[in-house]
């Protein structure tokens, strides 16, 4: 196994991709209201643009699942890598709706397979009874992304225009992907256990219940929460009267509960395990939609609505990923994963495009209505969840010794 020190610096390298990924996503919801207006684009059809990433994504993953475990995992970092940056520089180039979603459909062409890579090369390396705590801080970069990428990024549209952060974060994302392959190490120990304990008779990934069950929570998972993420700015906005100017501060103080949140959830997961901590984050969800987005109490601190929505998310999805890592062997690692992205990319795109057809606006700056059915829906799809997570740690305790043994990563050195 390699070196606690050396798991680090893979793990901070593994976070910075994450960063530019999640960053590259993240920037487009909350400057959806400026390049509306710049563009012509009518608000109920932001969503299409989040949708037009998730569903190229969900293809990218299909695709790459066939064969991204027959590659270095350095390697293939690399190219998912480079694509995403010259895919988010023409995101910059828009000139209209059509144009964008296609820079955002080669964007999810390959930051899909980029998020694939980097949770396949944490449970390369991290132990199953370290993983929670490795997962929280590789997803921490979520988190980090809120705290300061997202304001810095609003920042710029500010000092220049809507296209501004897409040109920095492609930058950025150059710098982070020639440092992630220079340091990285040779990533090919999945190849050699693939091809040493392997069995003949292993059965394909889509025939067994287990692998089902994690897609389908997946789903569940993506699905609910981004039928409502894409319209969380506009309505914050036209719907509240929260101030444009200060929705820095919401990413900002969101972010930094994010982070805590998810260094604290990657703990009492591996403590306390993962169906009791879901739950939890699944009744805060619950919660924090109904007050903030069904019934609505004047007064209200959105701040506090903001910033709470952004940790029960965390609290949630921690676990989730921590579970579901654990259920391939190392030799399918990245096919489960991929598909894995693939499947949730789609759900994404699905809850957005669901969505939009629910939200309707009566000008470029209106209150939008139809906003609490939509939030409806992501309550009833997330209380399943805690369900599904319960059915498929129950099958992972059930499996065979031999089962078992196959999970635990290959040495790395």
């Amino acid at each position: 196994m390699p070196t606690l020190a050396r798991e680090r610096k893979i793990l901070f390298l593994l976070g910075a991709v994450q960063f530019v990924n999640i960053l590259d996503f993240m920037i487009v919801m909350p400057l959806g209201p400026d390049f509306a207006r710049d563009l012509g684009i009518a608000p109920e059809r932001l969503g299409l643009i989040g949708g037009s990433y998730t569903g190229a994504a969900f293809v990218s993953g299909i695709i790459a699942s066939r064969f991204l475990d027959r590659f270095d995992r350095r390697r293939a970092l690399a190219v998912a890598m480079l694509g995403l940056v010259v895919s988010t520089a023409l995101g910059g180039f828009a000139t209209g709706l059509k144009t964008l979603m296609v820079a955002r459909m080669l964007a999810g062409s390959f930051g899909g397979p980029a998020t694939s890579l980097a949770l396949s090369i944490v449970a390369d390396v991290v132990p199953a009874e370290r993983r929670g705590k490795a997962l929280g801080a590789v997803m921490g970069a979520f988190s980090v992304a809120s705290v300061a990428g997202v304001p810095v990024a609003l920042r710029l549209a500010q000092l220049g225009s809507w296209r501004t952060p897409f040109f920095a974060v492609a930058a950025m994302g150059l710098v982070v992907a020639g440092s992630a392959v220079r340091i990285l190490p040779p990533l090919r120990a999945h190849l050699d256990a693939g091809r040493a304990i392997r069995p003949a008779s292993a059965t394909p990934l889509w025939t067994r219940k287990v692998v089902l069950l994690s897609w389908t929570m997946t789903a569940l998972v993506m699905m609910s929460t981004f039928s409502l993420i894409p319209y969380i700015s506009p309505y914050l906005q036209y719907n509240l009267a929260y101030p444009r100017d200060s929705l820095d501060i919401l990413y900002m103080v969101g972010g930094v509960g994010s982070f805590a949140a998810m260094r604290l959830t990657g703990r009492l997961t591996d403590r306390f395990g993962e169906v009791v901590v879901a739950a939890v984050g699944t009744t805060m969800m619950a919660l924090v939609v109904f007050f903030g987005f069904v019934h609505y109490l004047p007064g209200t601190p959105i701040l506090l609505i903001f910033a709470s929505f952004m940790i029960a998310t965390s609290i949630r999805n921690v676990p989730m990923n921590t579970l579901t890592s654990k259920v391939p062997a190392a030799w399918e690692r990245g096919q489960f994963i991929s598909t894995q992205s693939a499947v949730s990319h789609a759900s994404s795109s699905a809850g957005a495009i669901l969505a939009s057809s629910f939200v309707h606006s009566a000008g470029q700056t209106a209150p939008l209505s139809g906003i609490p059915t939509v939030a409806a829906f992501t309550m009833t799809m997330a209380a399943l969840v805690p369900l599904f997570l319960w059915a498929i740690s129950r099958r992972l305790k059930a499996a065979p010794a031999t089962e078992k043994a196959a999970l635990l990563p290959p040495t790395l050195v």
